[in-house]
């Protein structure tokens, strides 16, 4: 078994702080930019990985929401704003429910 040397281990930066230094700190444009980017991404994935579970086209899935292929190939790879309702509408074509939890975001 291999033994980590503690020492060596505390001095590795952590994740948050390198992303502190690449874009910026919580709150500074720079951060948020990456945090909607990041997000965007990770749906886009959550909602590409589902369609292809189902053996769906992008076509059939835009053509179920009434948009062109081109728009979910967009928002399968974080690149489009996509809005909410158009989210919602996308994943209930791929049988994806979301069930909201509202929690206040003031401290």
């Amino acid at each position: 078994m291999i033994e980590l040397d503690e020492t060596k281990l505390a001095q590795l930066p952590t994740m948050n702080q390198m992303l502190d230094e690449k874009f910026g700190v919580n709150g500074t444009a720079g951060r948020e930019e990456f945090n909607a980017r990041a997000i965007a991404w990770y749906f886009g994935t959550l909602l590409r990985d589902r369609r292809r579970e189902l053996n769906l086209t992008q076509k059939e899935v835009a053509e179920k929401i009434g948009r062109e292929q081109t728009y979910i190939a967009r928002v399968e790879r974080g690149k489009s704003d996509i809005q909410l309702s158009s989210f919602f509408r996308i994943a209930a074509v791929l049988g994806i429910q979301f069930i909201p939890t509202f929690v206040s975001a003031l401290k």
